[in-house]
């Protein structure tokens, strides 16, 4: 750990740690930074099938550090316009890798640490989660993707409510409205990220990459737009190595081999 980012590799699974627990794991520049730099390697890294995001300790992420907001003074214009850059290009980055992402709330989120809390394929939540977007309560406005992401999660009005009121969502309304994928029971969150990034890890990473693509591009485009990508993609697909995997093994009745076991 340089800045406030822990990574590791076991097998093909990545694993990001937010990793300043002293202070819920806010963000300073030099660890939005190394955040970015480790997104672009697991981007670029082909033996990376599946990467997770967690926080260490109580929080997942409390934002951007507000004491180095303080201590920015007249510079914190540019102090925010660095840091920002800086986290939206590492959540740029992972959404739009050719690779599943997972993110683990294992606790509290707020401010900056809900866009990189919600990006993920698969959220799944530790009860003890709950989440506050608390920008404009100390005068500043979303960033980190959320102005984007809460809209198309949970709607526009649940989004203003939000980003306007600064009210606390737990876990359970989190889950009910779509915030998240699902509650863990207690003390199984661990459990459930490694049978989940197990089963992505395993499956056809350029399949997964693919409709993660489609998915991104769905609220933009019109139903013909979107249905001709649909046909480009899975024509490419049939000419990857592992759509004609795929297809063999249906046809000879066995699983797929898309990965060697991990």
């Amino acid at each position: 750990m340089a800045h406030g980012i822990t990574f590791e590799t076991t097998g093909s699974i990545a694993t990001i740690v937010l990793d300043r627990p002293d202070v819920g794991n806010a963000f300073t520049i030099p660890m939005a930074r190394e955040l970015m730099e480790t997104a672009i390697r697991c981007e670029r890294d082909e033996a990376i099938r599946c990467v997770v995001v967690t926080g260490r300790g109580r929080f997942f992420c409390t934002g951007g550090d507000i004491q180095a907001f303080g201590g920015a003074g007249d510079s914190l214009p540019d102090f925010l316009r660095e840091i920002t850059t800086y986290l939206h290009a590492a959540i740029s980055a992972l959404m739009r890798m050719n690779k599943p992402l997972v993110c683990a709330v294992n606790g509290p989120v707020a401010g900056g640490g809900i866009g990189l809390a919600i990006a993920g394929d698969v959220v799944l939540a530790d009860p003890s989660a709950n989440f506050t977007l608390a920008y404009t309560a100390i005068g500043m406005a979303p960033d980190g993707g959320s102005s984007w992401l809460l809209p198309r999660l949970i709607g526009m009005r649940r989004a203003q409510e939000l980003c306007l009121t600064n009210r606390r969502v737990g876990a359970a309304e989190a889950a009910e409205m779509g915030l998240v994928t699902r509650i863990v029971e207690e003390g199984q969150l661990e459990k459930e990220v490694q049978a989940t990034v197990g089963q992505l890890a395993k499956s056809a990473t350029t399949a997964l990459g693919a409709a993660r693509r489609l998915l991104l591009e769905t609220f933009s485009n019109s139903l013909e737009s979107q249905m001709e990508l649909e046909s480009r993609t899975i024509a490419a697909q049939g000419a990857s190595a592992e759509g004609r995997e795929g297809v063999a093994a249906f046809i000879a009745k066995r699983k797929p081999r898309f990965a060697e076991e991990n």
